[in-house]
């Protein structure tokens, strides 16, 4: 018997369905990479399929093989977890990379450095207060 006649109907009809729903995620994080315009508009549609489309996938990956074993299977979540936490962070290292590209190369529309501000800048009131109240 292969594993497939061993999945209920009800299962195999739910892990369809998430797998689907995840490929269509990242189908449209594909999609949304190819269509945009500008880099700064085009890194934020793969995130799409690496949180939502990974997060569906997993779930129906945790449901197939909890019911083919007939305990949870939790392992999935390690990859859920890894791909969640790495993907964010590498977009914002690409971010700021072309960031500091483009104002280096002097491109217009870009948005200025950031502003270091010190504390008497940003909290004057405390200079005026007396001391012990």
């Amino acid at each position: 018997m292969t594993p497939a006649e061993m999945l209920p109907a009800w299962a195999a009809l739910l892990v369809a369905l998430l797998v689907l729903i995840g490929a269509g995620l990242a189908l449209t994080g594909a999609i949304g990479t190819l269509k945009l315009e500008t880099f700064f508009e085009r890194i934020h549609a793969p995130t799409l399929g690496t949180s939502w489309g990974t997060g569906a996938i997993v779930l129906a990956s945790i449901l197939c093989f909890s019911v083919l074993g007939s305990r949870l299977a939790v392992h999935e979540i390690l990859i859920g977890i890894f791909i969640t936490v790495t993907t964010p962070v590498t977009l914002m290292l690409l971010a700021r990379a072309v960031l500091y590209r483009e104002r280096t190369e002097g491109r217009e529309g870009m948005p200025p450095r950031s502003i270091v501000f010190r504390r008497s800048d940003v909290l004057p009131a405390e200079k005026t207060k007396p001391e012990g109240t």
